[in-house]
């Protein structure tokens, strides 16, 4: 029961200030051949190498998240890998030859149910 011309406003100010920070479609990487998606936890050999570490990892198009973290791991992050022999040429020839990395630990993703934004209330 609202206007087009009040949800338009709404929506602005929600991108204006800040609560919505993207819109667009969603690729399924399976159409495009990625069949695996992994989450590779990164432990770095100190924390001040995080931006260098990072700024490797945007170059790396199967790389998909980033999230810098506490606990176990310095960071994690999400990839697409076409195949297991795909996945490992990235692990060992790719993430893994990134100075300032010491080690990584590879989770692999079978199902994802939940994909949602927090709601605007």
């Amino acid at each position: 029961g609202v206007s087009r011309a009040a949800i338009h406003q709404r929506v602005r100010r929600l991108v204006e200030n800040g609560t919505i920070i993207g819109s667009g479609y969603q690729v399924n990487p399976k159409m495009l051949g990625y069949t695996l998606c992994a989450y590779v936890g990164i432990t770095l050999e100190n924390g001040g190498l995080y931006n260098a570490v990072l700024a490797e990892l945007e170059k790396i198009q199967e790389v998909v998240e980033s999230q810098y973290t506490l606990g176990s791991f310095s960071m994690i992050i999400k990839l697409y890998a076409h195949d297991d022999q795909h996945l490992l040429e990235l692990l060992n020839h790719r993430i893994q030859e990134i100075p300032g990395i010491t080690r990584t630990e590879t989770l692999l993703a079978l199902e994802q149910r939940i994909n949602r934004m927090l709601p605007i209330e």
